[in-house]
């Protein structure tokens, strides 16, 4: 990771006369007042802000944000594309193209558009250029977790145009979803271990956490149709919690878990009403206590916006369980 970055360091340097191509004749008071809601002006600028947060461990911390709040490598790939665009005339020779491949390789694959992000980089590697051999590395990486991640069932985006029957785990039994995920896991897992002290680390990380909750999601919404499925989807949601404790995402994990108990005290009392004789007391606390322990426990983060979740649902859902001790001893 070191010799990438004096890679970038003397290469971006070597470019430095971009600057009078890419910007204007501006009086200094002018640019001042430009500076923080202009547009880009340089590939350098981008650039620079890019390598600050390259070795950033987006695993256990959210991506940073630019000062518009935006991901930085979304607004990174963004601006280098925009500036393609506004001058594709000061760089239609070609010179800087090997860095502008390699910034928007290196913003997508924090975006996981792995394999665009290979074909970013392999069109780098074409260039002669101090980045030929990083970016030929890159490439071959981004390729193997793009390889990785499609192995096995996939999120769907409930408000695609492919919603409507594109469960594809649907048909499958826990076993054929587990043992495909877990071979996703092995081969990230592998790759991993390959990428000691890179940035990819943290990038596999994620992939390897996004296998694990996928096959929770998929466990929670088949429950019904598996045996022992309550039992199965807690236990999943339970696991995620439990490999994954120094994740950013820790605490969303929990409220997931606490949501499941939460709605299957919901269930069950919809499905057993308290004043029945067959309500049992003991096992609707089975539920209620270890969602009031997981809502309280993430109520207790301060400064984060699950704490502000988890104490209206913590306050939800003990007056629902205040409204079932009514229905109980009201009969």
């Amino acid at each position: 990771m070191m010799h990438s970055a004096r890679l970038w360091t003397a290469f971006t340097i070597s470019f430095s006369l971009i600057l009078l191509l890419l910007t204007g004749c501006k009086t200094p008071a002018k640019k001042k007042v430009e500076a923080t809601y202009g547009p880009t002006e340089s590939v350098l600028e981008v650039v620079a802000v890019l390598r600050r947060h390259i070795p950033d461990d987006t695993y256990r911390f959210p991506p940073a944000t630019d000062f518009t709040g935006r991901n930085v490598y979304r607004s990174s790939l963004l601006r280098m594309e925009s500036i393609q665009r506004i001058h594709a005339n000061a760089l239609r020779s070609g010179y800087m193209d090997p860095v502008i491949h390699f910034s928007k390789g290196r913003s997508l694959e924090r975006l996981r558009g792995y394999d665009l992000a290979a074909l970013q980089y392999r069109t780098a590697e074409d260039r002669d250029s101090p980045l030929k051999d990083q970016a030929k590395k890159s490439a071959r990486v981004c390729e193997r977790i793009h390889h990785a991640v499609g192995i096995g069932i996939q999120s769907v985006n409930p408000l695609g145009d492919d919603a409507n029957g594109a469960d594809e785990g649907l048909h499958q039994t826990p076993e054929e979803v587990t043992q495909a995920l877990d071979e996703r896991v092995a081969l990230l897992s592998f790759l991993y271990d390959e990428e000691e002290d890179s940035h990819y680390q943290y990038v596999i990380s994620e992939e390897i956490e996004h296998a694990d909750t996928v096959r929770a999601a998929w466990f929670v919404s088949h429950r019904y149709q598996i045996p022992d499925g309550q039992l199965r989807a807690l236990a999943e949601l339970q696991r995620v919690v439990q490999r994954h404790p120094g994740s950013k995402n820790k605490l969303d994990h929990m409220l997931q878990l606490a949501d499941l108990y939460d709605d299957l005290a919901h269930e069950y009392v919809d499905a057993v009403p308290p004043a029945n004789l067959d309500f049992d007391p003991a096992l609707f606390q089975d539920l209620v206590d270890p969602a009031t322990q997981i809502y309280e426990a993430v109520a207790s983060y301060d400064g984060t916006a699950q704490k502000l979740e988890a104490s209206r649902r913590l306050e939800a859902f003990l007056a629902f369980t205040l409204t079932v001790d009514n229905d109980r001893f009201s009969h």
